[in-house]
């Protein structure tokens, strides 16, 4: 049987301001991608989240980011290598206090944003995220696009590199994200977001923004917890998965 994950951003708030439904994707999700407070998230943030994915029995990663918290981590900066390395560490051990306190673990790594995008081409800071990750735990998985220079590090570091899509932003022809200052960046449509849910995960395809049909092997699918409607979009992509004979299960 097919199998796919099914993963979400998570904990993106700041002190009074709570931007995503963290307990209700909880219910949906099987990985869930935690803010580590450098674009997102706090202390107490980050605990609450940790205790109620472990109590639901979903894997935590940590999401990391550029120090960039008005930005929301997706301005585009240049960070010295091992500044960034540092910082990439700093972030994982954060959130690992508060995994290990709720009985559980950080179990992969997942850069957010402009890092995220800035690590698909740029072989020196994806080094950089790579390195951070093994100075925190050289066992984590890295979470990426396929054919990124971030997995492409992971793997010659000896670290798991762990392919993923996503049903609602739109593609170019080359396999990478269209640029989120673009049109059509983001797909909005829900039923089209459900429809290219259950291509990618049994048909390994995505149509690109131009209509072009492209190969995406991937084996987590995420779905941005910031999106308006969110935990009812991910009920009904997890619903139609499993509907359609694709077990929803978190990465081997």
């Amino acid at each position: 049987m097919t199998s796919i994950d099914l993963n979400a951003d998570l904990g993106e708030g700041f002190g009074r301001w709570q931007l995503t439904d963290d307990e209700q994707l909880l219910s949906v999700v099987t990985s869930a991608n935690v803010a580590c407070g450098f674009h997102a998230g706090d202390p107490v943030t980050m605990r609450r989240v940790c205790e109620l994915a472990a109590a639901r029995g979903v894997r935590i990663g940590a999401q990391v980011s550029y120090r960039d918290l008005a930005g929301f981590g997706r301005r585009a900066m240049d960070v010295p290598s091992a500044e960034l390395t540092a910082e990439v560490a700093y972030q994982i051990g954060a959130l690992e206090v508060f995994a290990r306190a709720a009985g559980t673990r950080v179990s992969y790594v997942k850069p957010h944003g402009a890092l995220y995008n800035r690590c698909v081409h740029d072989e020196e800071q994806a080094t950089a995220v790579v390195d951070g990750v093994l100075l925190a735990d050289a066992t984590l998985p890295v979470l990426g696009l396929p054919g990124s220079r971030l997995l492409e590090a992971a793997r010659k570091a000896g670290l798991e590199a762990v392919t993923e899509a996503f049903a609602d932003r739109a593609y170019t022809d080359e396999g990478t994200l269209v640029p989120r200052g673009q049109e059509g960046a983001v797909v909005t449509d829900p039923e089209a977001v459900v429809e290219r849910s259950l291509g990618l995960a049994r048909d390994h395809a995505v149509t690109t923004r131009s209509g072009a049909a492209i190969e995406v092997e991937a084996r987590s699918l995420c779905l941005h917890g910031d999106t308006p409607g969110a935990v009812e979009l991910a009920r009904r992509v997890r619903e139609r998965l499993e509907s359609s004979g694709v077990r929803v299960e978190a990465f081997a």
